[in-house]
């Protein structure tokens, strides 16, 4: 099997997980709008809660990654590091961009405001930033090993800035709650409510495995491409 056929593999693999994740997407949601109790002190606002937690820990997952596969690629100058991290990256980014945006429509009803400077909300919005800055870095090099070689620099802040976000509620006064799930004693949330957030966490991360396979893919068969491209040029 040649390079391109298991790029293609792998790029169908992803869809189908893909796929399987959208539709737990759908069962997510009939269960947490149909299916879990209304919280009594938010009401019906607090549904957002199943989409923006699980988008806000597969961002930060994906920015997670991003800067493990940095590091490895600093160490071990493997090019399959750095298109396995891009595509993180790219995914992370996405993710939140719906982060960045349910939070705003679930504390507007809530805090009463859309938007504060609290140590949580600011620093997720500038690791959002930076990482768009790491897209644009990515665009503007040509050469494959500087952009590799400078991007990872890059990506590898992600990682003290991912344990500096989850634990701003510890260090400092913020509209944020603490954590429901991640906490040293049992998860504070009712059970039915718990169910429906793990399931969501759960299709939330199967969906970026089937993502982060595709854009991997479709980076390898671009590299081949370019490859082929300047083989026949030369």
């Amino acid at each position: 099997m040649t390079s391109r056929d298991r790029a293609w593999l792998l790029a169908r693999r992803g869809s189908v997980v893909t796929a399987v994740a959208l539709l737990g997407l759908v069962a997510v949601y009939v269960r947490a709008l149909f299916f879990t109790p209304i919280e009594r002190f938010q009401g019906p606002a607090q549904k957002i809660f199943y989409i923006h937690a699980p988008s806000a820990w597969v961002a930060l997952l994906s920015f997670a990654v991003t800067g493990l596969l940095s590091v490895l690629y600093l160490w071990l100058k493997d090019r399959r590091l750095d298109l396995g991290a891009a595509a993180s990256a790219e995914i992370g980014v996405a993710f939140s961009v719906v982060m960045l945006t349910t939070g705003p429509l679930w504390g507007k009803p809530i805090w009463g405001t859309w938007w504060t400077w609290d140590a949580r909300l600011t620093s997720t919005l500038f690791i959002f930033l930076l990482f768009v800055g790491y897209l644009v870095l990515r665009g503007a090099l040509s050469d494959p090993e500087v952009r590799a070689r400078y991007s990872a620099v890059l990506g590898i802040l992600a990682i003290p800035l991912v344990i500096f976000i989850h634990v701003t509620v510890y260090l400092f006064r913020t509209l944020h709650p603490d954590p429901v799930v991640l906490k040293p004693e049992a998860p504070s949330l009712p059970g039915e409510m718990l169910v429906t957030l793990l399931f969501s966490l759960a299709v939330f991360t199967l969906l970026y495995a089937g993502f982060l396979t595709q854009r991997y893919a479709l980076a390898v068969l671009r590299e081949l491409e370019d490859q082929e491209a300047a083989d026949a040029v030369s």
